[in-house]
């Protein structure tokens, strides 16, 4: 009889260790891992009643298509977890989010087109990541970015048109990595991925079965091998022009400043403004054919060419002008920081106040692969001279001001 009851002690005391579903096969393996395999069972959805140490879950080849926001949460211990060669169509966000320990998470071959990234944050210790064989036509630039210690990632076989640059940066320990067999579509926005693949040592499936499916000029031709002349980022450069010597002005100064650009594709131009009162962002020009002009950026006039215009320039308008450049390979962009002052003899005034100041019928900045460090760019100086006999007139007429001349002060001189 004793030994009878200290066998029946022994089972309630392993008994919820080893719950296992009836659908399922529970074994505990030689290192201590509690394994439940409940693979080719015809399972439509996670089984309830795992017990709550199981570290090794296998649920592949079964008909599971939804995998709701509780799924997993009997089994917070589970350390791989494997759900490949299902009907996943659904993931729930949350889904993932309390298998904290997980080191192994494949769900190959499934139907996923959109998943719960953000899951991928708590899972700080996953090593291998296969995603391949599903319907992913697009990943976040930040989807695997808290995966410090991912060595192996499976995105191949799925719909992915291009990647963001960037996408498998902060990846440290990643060594393996498959991307062959997507309809990549290889314009500039992909250019980076072949400039990562050449400097990085991470194993990249080789560029044959890595191909571009558009545009038509690179059909068939591997991601890897798109021509560098394709693709040039932006230089960018910027001129201001003094035709303004002893001009008079009725209406003010019209601050002309032009913006060239060049680069393939053809970058596009935009404009920040920040003076002490105001930011202002212009994508584009704001002036149509016909003149008019949108009303809520009235103030800063931008053209097609490149070229801004400020009509009546005053004390303030005093700010940071600056140009990018912006095409799919990236950004690069160049400032002045214009600011106005007055004096009966401006040359001489500013060029006492700074012996490096020159005299300049006109002025450019240019910036290439370098960027700015500092974001003030050069400092343009306008000087205008107010005639002593303006000055004595009595109301009623018409100051006139006479701009002397335009003065370029180097600041911080960082364009050439």
């Amino acid at each position: 009889m004793r030994p009878l009851l200290c066998c029946l002690g022994l089972a309630v005391l392993l008994g919820p260790c080893l719950a296992c579903p009836s659908a399922c096969s529970c074994s505990t393996k030689k290192n201590g891992r509690l394994l439940a395999e409940c693979a080719y069972k015809d399972l439509q959805e996670v089984p309830e009643g795992l017990s709550s140490n199981v570290t090794i879950l296998t649920l592949s080849a079964n008909r599971i298509g939804w995998l709701r926001q509780g799924s997993f949460s009997e089994v917070p211990e589970v350390q791989s977890l494997w759900l490949g060669y299902n009907q996943i169509g659904v993931v729930e966000p949350g889904a993932f989010a309390v298998l904290v320990h997980l080191k192994n998470l494949d769900l190959s071959h499934n139907k996923i087109a959109d998943f719960p990234w953000q899951d991928l944050r708590n899972l700080s210790g996953l090593q291998i990541l296969k995603m391949n064989n599903n319907r992913l036509a697009g990943l976040p630039r930040d989807a695997f970015r808290s995966l410090k210690d991912l060595r192996s990632l499976w995105l191949n076989d799925n719909e992915l048109t291009t990647l963001a640059e960037g996408t498998f940066n902060n990846l440290p320990s990643l060594s393996q990595l498959q991307i062959f067999n997507n309809p990549f579509n290889c314009s500039c926005k992909v250019f980076w991925l072949k400039k990562w693949t050449e400097n990085t040592s991470v194993s990249v499936t080789k560029g044959g079965s890595t191909l571009c499916v558009a545009p038509s000029r690179l059909k068939g031709r591997a991601v890897t091998d798109i021509p560098d002349h394709h693709c040039v980022a932006p230089s960018v450069q910027l001129t201001y022009l003094s035709n303004l010597d002893n001009t008079v002005m009725y209406d003010g100064l019209t601050l002309t400043l032009h913006c060239s650009v060049a680069g393939s594709p053809p970058p596009e131009i935009r404009w920040k403004i920040q003076t002490s009162s105001r930011h202002v962002e212009i994508n584009g020009p704001n002036v149509a054919r016909d003149g008019n002009v949108k009303q809520s950026q009235e103030r800063f006039l931008v053209f097609k060419n490149g070229t801004m215009a400020i009509p009546n320039f005053s004390k303030e308008d005093e700010g940071i002008y600056t140009c990018l450049a912006v095409n799919d390979v990236g950004t690069r962009d160049v400032s002045v920081n214009v600011a106005l002052a007055g004096s009966e003899n401006p040359a001489e005034d500013l060029l006492r106040d700074d012996p490096q100041a020159s005299h300049l019928g006109g002025q450019s900045c240019y910036k290439g692969d370098e960027m700015d460090p500092s974001g003030a760019g050069e400092k343009l100086v306008i000087v205008y001279h107010m005639p002593r006999e303006s000055k004595s007139r009595a109301g009623g007429a018409v100051p006139q001001v006479h701009l002397g001349t335009l003065l370029l002060a180097l600041g911080i001189a960082l364009c050439c």
